[in-house]
């Protein structure tokens, strides 16, 4: 395993212990609104907290984009690694109990992900990768589905939840992809649907505006799985956009064909 991607998996078990520490003591939190149902709680920033000193007890040079803290940067000028961390992704299933949520950790090496790591702490599940290396949970090789058609396949996907300005393309495309797969899963992790579709459980996920954090890691991990991931016109901006379509390589041709049929240009960057 890679130094980076060893580091990042001690960092993401370390979290996951945090937040199953207070699974049972979700009274007892304190919890703030940072917007319409957007939430965080002090499992967040310590969970956060315990990544980063982790990360900067190895390596205190390297630059830092966390979902609650924002950018750390130790120089002026940016550093040639730069760690994008989800302490708690799917802080709302967490906050009732509901048990599907994830710590998020990739590691970006001049400009490119290089190394991804998504743990599940309920089921004591960790997604790994590092580019060129292949993908991994619990040490097993991963590949995604080999499912060759929308009209079988089972689909993943996150609902609008603060942001409803793109409520009705986003309908428009679960409309389609609801009346032509097997089903839908909408679970509330985008990092573990991301983890999932490596690992063959489902066999796309498509999501608009998500966060760098979100997604970063799940890219790596689909890639390093044989899947595709691009944002909604074919290309990389997915860490700009937040939007995203990922999938096997067979899939993958339907999936986009339906989001170019049903999302408006101006949205599909």
């Amino acid at each position: 395993m890679h130094p980076l991607l060893n580091i990042a998996t001690q960092a993401a078990r370390a979290a996951g212990g945090n937040i199953l520490h207070h699974l049972d003591r979700i009274d007892q939190l304190n919890v703030e609104h940072k917007g319409k149902n957007d939430y965080v709680s002090e499992v967040d920033k310590e969970a956060e907290n315990t990544i980063i000193q982790t990360i900067k007890k190895y390596y205190p040079d390297h630059d830092i984009l966390a979902e609650e803290s924002g950018i750390t940067k130790q120089k002026q000028k940016p550093a040639e690694v730069r760690w994008i961390i989800d302490p708690l992704d799917g802080t709302t299933n967490f906050l009732h109990q509901f048990p599907q949520f994830s710590v998020s950790i990739a590691v970006e090496v001049k400009g490119k992900i290089q190394h991804a790591a998504i743990f599940d702490p309920v089921r004591d599940e960790m997604f790994t990768a590092s580019r060129g290396s292949g993908a991994f949970l619990n040490n097993r090789r991963l590949r995604v589905s080999q499912q060759k058609s929308l009209e079988n396949a089972l689909l993943a996907t996150g609902f609008p939840y603060h942001d409803f300005s793109y409520i009705d393309a986003y309908m428009e495309s679960l409309k389609s992809f609801m009346t032509n797969t097997a089903g839908i899963r909408r679970a509330g992790s985008a990092a573990l649907d991301l983890a999932y579709v490596a690992c063959g459980r489902v066999d796309g996920f498509w999501e608009f505006n998500l966060k760098p954090w979100d997604i970063a890691a799940g890219v790596l991990i689909i890639q390093e799985a044989g899947g595709l991931s691009t944002d909604f016109n074919g290309g990389d901006n997915y860490l700009n956009s937040g939007n995203i379509i990922a999938a096997n390589p067979k899939l993958y041709k339907e999936m986009a064909q339906t989001i170019g049929k049903t999302v408006p240009t101006e949205l599909r960057k």
